[in-house]
């Protein structure tokens, strides 16, 4: 399971929506192609939803399963073959 770190997408220690939106636009989303996928739900700062959101949408294009949280407790939001 790949895991995408939230702190990985801040601009000096925020998260602000235009460097984040590059930020997730610029980032290698095909390393997740047929992979489970693990967005940790734990930042050092308050993450907007729209970030989640955002960020899943992105990933859902390559990903085969998105989950949200700790990998102990993750939470499943997106499976690609519940699509079919």
């Amino acid at each position: 399971m790949k895991t995408i770190l939230l702190d990985d997408f801040l601009d000096n220690g925020i998260i602000r929506e235009k460097s984040f939106r590059k930020m997730v636009k610029d980032h290698n989303m095909k390393q997740y192609d047929g992979e489970k996928v693990i967005i940790k739900g734990c930042a050092s700062v308050t993450v907007p939803t729209w970030a989640y959101l955002i960020l899943a949408s992105q990933v859902s294009q390559f990903a085969n399963k998105i989950y949200y949280g700790e990998p102990r407790y993750a939470v499943k939001i997106f499976n690609r073959s519940e699509l079919k």
